[in-house]
């Protein structure tokens, strides 16, 4: 039988160099060397300002009167550059710095672009914020605590529906900045009026006075049982990442790049991975305002309907929607296959059933497949660190170190935790010397907290894979290892497209349990009425049904007490953005949800709920 064939890809690195340390300790590094990059990123915004005055780099649709988005408005090379010298003009004249950055509460839009590049070019970092703790929280911890963190002098909010927050956390001596509407109470600077600010020759001063070393922006990390901290970003770890993602990822260089774009810019995956990505490489990028939820997920599709990208980004739980929609969907398997190079995602594992139904869509359609890619960085990196070397990739897979990263693999009682160093490394946290001391060891590499194998131990070139989160596993009683990262895919694969994430339970107990967050799937399996309670949802037959054969298959299958899950329980109140449960891209915070749901698991564990499943006795 032939084998599948995919559309061509060049890998950039293929061969990788590993050397011993102490016992325990090795090296990893790729064989290629990091080229040149610039000093900072507002060097390529004017480059291209210059060479594609014309050309669009960011697009969104226009909000219209009744709440829909109508047609696309485009913000050109050209503009995008003169807007962000009047902006940085206007924070010049306030005197703003690293001591008083730039706070932007808003979601992805072009005034949230121009702002964060005039920023660039003043020299002010800006701190993009997660909008949930605006929007969301009931409490304004998180955002009390960014406030707290890094004593803006400036905040920035797209509309009124910011208000409340404001009110409740920025304290009068800060200025704030609308698009549109207002705070009551509170005076307003309108964005219009910041963008024309006339600049002069303090901008062209600034941007000289910036470099390698200059504050971009902070990123918060998602927090788990902590509050979030302040991620330091510099030119050099922006620009360099950049240009380490383009020898990994050469599609990247060959063809004018596109992309068609959710992912949050208070995230270092949209924020700094695609947002950058589309700086340095004079791309164009346009805002999707859909989003992977049963809500917002019908935008995202129209938008792929309309516009081709040439690479294409989302979480798992994005390319769910995308291949399911695309088995009828016609006009979206057209436009979105006919010019994309590569699929890549990030942020949990891909189930394989996604993988199958895309292959056989696109199979379909153009007669090969799309190389879907992965990797493994994080907000303190950059954040690409890893990435695969092939098109056959396997879920858990994750690569090679990038050029110029090097990696230290360090034996942790019987798991490998990966660390780096390297240009694209942050040199802290702001603030926080004492979490900035403990993140390093004694030779300078992070420490991730991520543990890995080998994909196939007599192949180092192949690279490493996934072995979960080194603070997630735990012991049973016996004193047997759980391994959550491997069990957890497990887990979401055997139980798709049913479940959307789980949690695994029995830290000190003698078995094994599994708490599950479902998806919106359940309600259809169920045969209720659209707006039936979740919980009678999940206690309907058919829905108790499937997940029985789900842990009877995972129970066929396991090896000993800690890959069976003993018990499983089906979760009906979502993960909260308040207690840290999860982030706005959707990622789960294992730790912060068993703190939280203690009583939950207790009850899961001492048989005290009302339903609870269990493996077949015959398994």
């Amino acid at each position: 039988m032939r084998s599948p064939q995919f559309r061509p890809l060049r890998f950039g690195v293929t061969r990788v160099t590993l050397k011993d340390g102490v016992q325990g300790t090795h090296y990893l590094k790729a064989d290629q060397e990091l080229n040149a990059y610039p000093d900072r990123l507002t060097d390529r915004l004017q480059h291209w300002a210059i060479h594609r005055p014309q050309q669009t780099i960011f697009a969104r649709r226009v909000k219209l009167a009744d709440g829909s988005l109508g047609d696309w408005r485009h913000v050109t090379y050209a503009e995008a550059w003169n807007t962000a010298r009047n902006i940085a003009q206007g924070l010049i004249n306030r005197g703003l710095s690293a001591d008083r950055p730039v706070v932007i509460l808003s979601e992805n839009s072009l005034e949230h672009a121009l702002l964060a590049l005039g920023c660039m070019v003043a020299g002010v970092p800006f701190v993009p914020t997660s909008p949930p703790y605006s929007l969301v929280s009931q409490d304004y911890d998180k955002l009390k605590h960014v406030l707290r963190t890094v004593t803006p002098g400036m905040v920035f909010a797209s509309d009124a529906r910011y208000a409340k927050a404001i009110v409740a956390t920025v304290s009068n001596d800060i200025e704030i900045v609308m698009y549109e509407g207002g705070v009551e109470g509170k005076q307003v600077t309108r964005f219009e009026d910041l963008c024309n600010t006339t600049s002069s020759s303090q901008v062209d001063a600034a941007i000289a006075d910036t470099g390698p070393d200059s504050i971009v922006k902070f990123l918060f990390t998602s927090g788990s049982t902590k509050m979030p901290k302040a991620v330091i970003n510099t030119q050099r770890l922006w620009c360099a990442n950049q240009q380490q993602m383009a020898q990994s990822m050469p599609v990247l260089t060959e063809s004018p790049l596109v992309l068609v774009d959710w992912l949050p810019w208070n995230h270092t995956f949209g924020g700094n991975h695609n947002f950058g990505m589309v700086v340095f490489h004079g791309g164009t990028m346009y805002i999707d305002d859909g989003k992977p939820t049963p809500a917002l997920m019908h935008e995202t599709l129209r938008n792929l309907r309309e516009i081709a990208p040439t690479v294409y980004f989302n979480v798992p739980t994005g390319f769910e929607a995308i291949a399911q929609a695309m088995k009828t969907d016609d006009l979206l398997r057209k436009t979105l296959l006919s010019r994309v190079q590569m699929f890549f995602y990030a942020g949990a594992a891909l189930a394989q059933p996604i993988w199958d139904s895309l292959y056989e869509s696109q199979e379909r359609e153009i007669g090969q497949r799309i190389v879907m890619t992965t990797g493994l960085g994080m907000t303190e990196s950059g954040p690409f660190g890893i990435f695969v070397t092939n098109p056959n990739v396997r879920a858990g897979d994750l690569g090679v170190p990038t050029p110029g990263l090097e990696l230290k693999l360090v034996d942790m009682g019987g798991k490998t935790e990966v660390r780096y160093r390297g240009p694209n490394v942050t040199p802290g946290y702001w603030r926080n010397d004492e979490e900035t001391k403990g993140a390093f060891d004694d030779e300078g590499f992070f420490c991730t907290g991520d543990a890995v194998k080998w994909i196939d131990e007599t192949d180092v070139h192949l690279g490493l894979k996934f072995d979960g989160r080194i603070a997630e596993d735990f012991k049973l009683a016996t004193g047997t290892f759980v391994s959550v990262g491997p069990l957890r895919g497990k887990i979401i694969a055997a139980g798709a497209p049913y479940i959307q994430d789980v949690v695994l339970t029995g830290i000190n107990l003698k078995e094994v349990g599994a708490m599950v967050f479902p998806t919106a799937a359940v309600r259809a399996l169920s045969g209720m009425a659209a707006d039936a309670p979740l919980a009678d949802v999940l206690a309907s037959a058919p829905v108790l049904a499937q997940f029985q054969k789900v842990i009877d298959e995972l129970a066929k299958t396991a090896t000993g007490s800690a890959a069976r899950i003993a018990r499983m329980c089906l979760l009906s109140e979502p993960p909260t953005i308040d207690k840290g449960e999860i982030t706005d891209k959707g990622s789960i915070n294992q730790r912060a949800v068993l703190s939280h749901r203690a009583d939950t698991v207790a009850a899961l564990h001492e048989d005290r709920l009302h339903f609870i499943l269990k493996p077949n006795p015959s398994f």
